[in-house]
């Protein structure tokens, strides 16, 4: 285990490379469940730092922590957060703090900050949802546009849901559906409000049929006997990837690195799979009811290039589906 080595290559070193010590505060979107799991596995490995965390969604996150900023007085050591968006611009802003040397040679190219500023500690997909009882299977984006879809699907919102706007981001700049497809979901009358959840509401009660949802929710819902299934498009899926980085504020560097270390370790990756997610390092096994992970293909994502995109896009969005 790469964890395994790591903690025994520390200890070799000897006493000049202390064990990480004292309080992290981390400031996270993750549920409150896997929030708390996360630092107690985190604890339990090691036992000499005690962390704090703060936990509410990534808008709200990011509300509190500009507050803070503003204030002089940041108190957050490591951001957890859902996007790489958000990263990039607290990179950008000079927030972060690189940390270059991270273990991240298990890890797909693109999938990490290239100057160590956030780093990718799982994948959260998004791909279609449908209702069991739909005459269409779809296997594609484009079989949205088929006449039998028409009036009967829904997507969360972009200007409401920041996995949307990823998925937007995705899907737009892709070459073989760009713009040319969400123009082409709105004369579908496609319905685009609220996130995820509402999304999952609509499709498995039947008053939609068709929609765009997050793996694991959609996955969990089957697997529970929610009359829905879950298809990974054969054109590939857009994904947030819940970074993690540092403060460059942070009064606890060693413990901060220490917790990057841990998410990524063997170890952090097969806490996301029992969680339920897809884990970012490939040779960590899926949960169950995802596909292997070489039958999911990942559509290429630039999160600067989003972030300088995505309020002309919302625009764009807005003029298409209202809202």
């Amino acid at each position: 285990m790469r964890f395994a080595l790591a903690v025994a290559a520390t200890l070799v070193a000897g006493s000049a490379l202390a064990e990480p010590s004292g309080t992290l505060t981390l400031y996270t979107s993750q549920p409150n469940a896997d929030a708390q799991a996360t630092v107690d596995a985190f604890q339990k490995a090691y036992p000499g730092v005690t962390v704090d965390f703060f936990r509410d969604g990534t808008t709200k996150v990011m509300a509190k922590l500009e507050g803070e900023f503003a204030a002089g007085q940041p108190q957050a050591d490591v951001l957890l957060i859902a996007d790489t968006v958000t990263m990039q611009a607290l990179k950008e802003g000079g927030r972060l703090m690189a940390y270059p040397e991270a273990d991240t040679a298990a890890y797909p190219d693109g999938l990490m900050d290239k100057e160590g500023y956030y780093f990718s500690t799982k994948l959260i997909t998004t791909g279609i949802v449908y209702n069991k009882n739909a005459p269409l299977k779809p296997t594609s984006y484009a079989d949205l546009l088929s006449d039998e879809a028409a009036g009967k699907i829904m997507i969360p919102s972009p200007l409401t849901s920041g996995a949307a706007t990823i998925t937007m981001e995705t899907l737009t700049s892709d070459p073989a559906l760009g713009w040319d497809f969400y123009e082409g979901l709105a004369d579908q009358d496609t319905l685009a409000s609220g996130g995820n959840g509402g999304v999952y509401k609509a499709v498995a009660g039947g008053e939609k049929l068709y929609g765009f949802l997050v793996d694991y929710l959609a996955i969990r819902s089957r697997e529970e006997g929610a009359p829905i299934d879950f298809v990974f498009p054969k054109e590939g899926v857009s994904y947030v990837t819940e970074p993690v980085a540092i403060l460059s504020t942070t009064d606890n560097a060693e413990a901060a690195r220490a917790f990057v270390d841990f998410l990524l370790s063997e170890d952090g990756q097969t806490l996301a799979a029992d969680q339920g997610y897809l884990p970012a390092d490939p040779a960590v096994q899926a949960p169950a009811g995802f596909p292997a992970r070489d039958e999911i293909k990942l559509m290429q994502f630039d999160p600067a290039a989003a972030l300088k995109n995505s309020d002309a896009d919302k625009m764009r969005f807005s003029e298409l589906f209202g809202g």
